[in-house]
């Protein structure tokens, strides 16, 4: 989790190919109304999220039933986490952490994403960093934040 830019996607689909399951982007569960919102650089409200975040619970209670998966998703709020955790407690939480210049130089170079770097101050206003699960610094290799998770999680490298 993390706002925009920290590089979710990068390291969640570098964790999964390394855990040999899935991966999948939350953004790609958003409503076509909530993606026209966001490219039209109007950011979402907590009533435009709600059903994107439990949508995103059933999923996640459904790959739980499986071999699990690597979801990539802000999951900005404290409220947002519960909705998401509502239908299972096995969530792993990653919190990539990165200061607003270092995230606004990576979403200025980012080509076609309807999210852009004009909201990215509302993602960091709403940002409320959990006190549980893991915190990783964007600063280093996604590599490096990949092999941190799993030795975090799974005790080995």
């Amino acid at each position: 989790m993390g706002v925009s830019g920290c590089g979710k996607t990068t390291v969640g689909k570098l964790l999964a190919s390394k855990l040999g399951i899935p991966f999948y982007d939350a953004d790609d569960f958003h409503s076509d109304i909530n993606k026209t919102k966001m490219s039209n650089q109007n950011p979402l409200t907590d009533y435009d999220r709600i059903p994107w975040l439990d949508s995103l619970s059933n999923h996640l209670k459904e790959w739980q039933l499986k071999d699990g998966a690597v979801l990539a998703c802000s999951a900005l709020k404290e409220d947002y986490r519960v909705i998401l955790a509502s239908k299972t407690k096995a969530i792993n939480w990653v919190v990539l952490l990165g200061d607003y210049n270092t995230i606004k130089l990576r979403l200025d170079q980012r080509q076609n994403h309807f999210m852009k770097a004009s909201l990215l101050q509302s993602q960091f206003d709403s940002l409320e960093i959990p006190e549980y699960g893991l915190q990783l610094s964007v600063k280093n290799e996604p590599e490096t934040i990949a092999n941190k998770i799993i030795k975090s999680f799974y005790g080995q490298e």
